[in-house]
């Protein structure tokens, strides 16, 4: 009788001498990236006169993008449609698994103002090249800073450039949709333009939470979803456009997985850390 076929080989543990070489050579890259990057991103800015800052910010996320291409271990893989003109303004909203999140996105070949939170910015380097973009931070709890995403995510938005946000405001633990928040969707209505949702999969266990090691190697997805239009809608509605984008995004995850999309939606009320 023929042998039976050997099992797929189990990932190497991310404490293991060779998962340690790859991501001390990856961090090594990392820096060298944003030391070089950080001049160019500087001249960009200096030279910008779009009011938006689209060249500075593209410049930044080319660095970000960079940074996905130096780790042997990942696997990016990007489909759907990507919009005709990279300056007609979309409110994107993506899950949220880990910090690999951003530089993934950012091989999106257009521009996006991240709203993230206000710590980030303080940060040597990251921050000051975020603060340079012209990405909009926001302080957890503090509703004059929310009130202030809104009226900035506006004015980006009317400079014909795209704001980003994490719906879901937390990274998700086990890789469920945990509940979005309303702030996108309220922004999306009142500024009279389409939401365009992303679905991500595969960085919760890229770039672990705890520890400066990166995960086993990994299959990352990122698909950019059909946009969905808000002609016609009010304030009130923005519930209803939450949740039908939050389902959008689980469906196309749930595919990937090949599940179904109820397993991949959190309940109301879990939390993350």
């Amino acid at each position: 009788m023929p042998s039976s076929p050997p099992p797929p080989p189990s990932p190497a543990p991310s404490n293991s001498l060779a998962n340690t070489v790859r991501s001390a050579w990856t961090w090594g890259s990392i820096g060298a990236i944003l030391a070089g990057g950080l001049p160019l991103v500087g001249l960009t800015w200096l030279l910008d006169r779009d009011p938006a800052r689209y060249r500075t910010g593209r410049m930044f996320r080319r660095l970000g993008a960079a940074m996905t291409r130096v780790n042997p271990a990942w696997e990016v893989e990007i489909e759907g449609a990507m919009p005709d003109d990279p300056r007609a303004p979309y409110v994107v909203v993506c899950n949220h698994q880990s910090n690999a999140d951003i530089p993934i996105v950012s091989r999106l070949p257009w521009e996006m103002k991240w709203v993230g939170k206000a710590e980030l910015f303080r940060l040597p380097v990251a921050g000051w090249l975020m603060k340079m973009a012209g990405d909009i931070p926001v302080e957890r709890g503090n509703a004059r800073s929310r009130a202030s995403v809104m009226i900035r995510g506006r004015e980006v938005l009317g400079q014909r450039c795209s704001v980003i946000f994490f719906p879901e405001g937390t990274r998700s633990r086990d890789g469920r949709l945990l509940p979005f928040n309303d702030g996108a969707f309220r922004l999306a209505i009142k500024a009279g333009v389409p939401i365009l949702p992303l679905a991500l999969d595969g960085t919760m266990d890229a770039l672990p939470k705890d520890g400066w090691r990166f995960g086993a190697p990994s299959r990352i997805r990122l698909a950019v979803l059909t946009p969905i239009d808000t002609d016609g809608l009010a304030q009130s509605d923005a519930p209803a456009l939450r949740e039908r984008t939050r389902r959008a995004i689980a469906d196309h995850i749930a595919a990937w997985r090949g599940t179904a999309a109820a397993s991949i939606l959190a309940p109301t009320g879990d939390e993350a850390g």
